[in-house]
């Protein structure tokens, strides 16, 4: 169990996130699941590509074992990605916060609603 200790890392992780993501209406929070979710992908993609006893890709006949670069290479990518798209979100919940006055899900909603029923009320 322990040699997997980073697979049960990486579920919690995830569970954990998309947890966060579907129970609660604040959309700081949604972001903050949003970015646990994103850091148990990374740790679902580096775990297998680092390999006990491996070196660097280097041919070289003292060398028989290898770690594979490509997985740490995209998830530097990946974090950059996922520092943008957290700004992003970020950004977007301070303008809806100017906007409607609140960062609750179900507040924006009703406001919504609210104003659609005035719309059609008018009409």
């Amino acid at each position: 169990m322990l040699e997997h200790f980073s697979y049960i890392v990486t579920v919690f992780l995830m569970v954990a996130g998309l947890f966060i993501i579907m129970a609660h209406g604040n959309l700081i929070r949604k972001m903050i699941g949003l970015s646990i979710f994103q850091t148990s992908v990374y740790l679902l993609y580096i775990a297998p590509g680092k390999l006990i006893g491996g070196t660097a890709p280097i041919i070289a006949p003292e060398y028989g074992i290898y770690s594979n670069p490509l997985p740490h290479v995209l998830i530097l990518t990946a974090i950059v990605v996922g520092v943008a798209t957290l700004a992003l979100g970020l950004a977007l919940a301070v303008r809806i916060r100017e906007a409607y006055g609140s960062i609750e899900e179900d507040e924006i909603l009703a406001r919504d609603n609210a104003i659609e029923d005035a719309e059609e009320m008018r009409a």
